[in-house]
């Protein structure tokens, strides 16, 4: 395991639509790209959607795949997980693809104020011990409302009902609209691309008999 890891994280170095950056190297300034990611990396003007905890990059190369005139970026902190979603979008030269390996609490500093249209965060860890670590915290939802459009939209698709049933409280207590939520997203009468992407851990949640959650937000008062 440790072999295939470092062969990943080699291969990781000749993908140039990976962008890895430390925490020391940010912390003080900003990304070169920030304000300019349609201008200087997509060559376009498509609005950017953004996967927060991508994992192999199931959304973001899916989603890159069936909208082509929209910008996709992946962000993870994990460089072997993020290898995946790298290497299929390489080697199939997917122009509107990118991935960022960093923290996510770090998105001020890569992405400028309303830069960002949508947002996917898909089976995040739902930190059953430690609030204050859920993406759909109150303090992520304020850093995640600094990058994106007043008119943004969020997605949240998870298996954990706690994480469900608590980003509803504080979509609630917060005043955020909610757009769509419901707690068996294969038995609701959704349609839309939170169904027609499945990621390699939701096949897995799928095949153990779990349910598959899902809302969709925006952070307007």
């Amino acid at each position: 395991m440790a072999k295939h890891k470092l062969a990943r994280f080699a291969e990781n170095l000749t993908f140039n639509n990976l962008f890895q950056v430390g925490f020391d190297e940010i912390k003080d300034k900003d990304f070169f790209l920030k304000g300019k990611w349609r201008e200087e990396y997509f060559k376009n003007t498509n609005p950017i959607v953004l996967e927060l905890g991508c994992g192999k990059g199931d959304y973001t190369v899916g989603l890159a795949k069936m909208n082509k005139n929209t910008n996709y970026i992946g962000i993870d902190i994990k460089g072997a997980r993020l290898w995946r979603g790298c290497k299929t979008a390489f080697e199939e030269n997917m122009a509107n693809v990118a991935f960022l390996r960093t923290h996510i609490q770090m998105l001020e500093n890569f992405f400028a104020k309303d830069e960002i249209d949508e947002i996917w965060i898909t089976f995040p860890d739902p930190q059953p011990k430690n609030e204050n670590r859920r993406l759909t915290c109150p303090r992520f939802l304020d850093r995640y409302a600094k990058v994106l459009k007043p008119e943004g939209i969020l997605h949240l698709k998870t298996d954990s009902k706690e994480l469900f049933e608590y980003t509803n409280e504080i979509l609630q207590q917060n005043d955020c609209g909610t757009i769509f939520a419901s707690s068996n997203l294969y038995k609701s009468d959704y349609v839309g691309d939170a169904k027609s992407i499945q990621t390699f851990y939701e096949n897995m949640f799928l095949n153990e008999g779990k349910e598959i959650t899902y809302i969709k937000f925006n952070l307007k008062k």
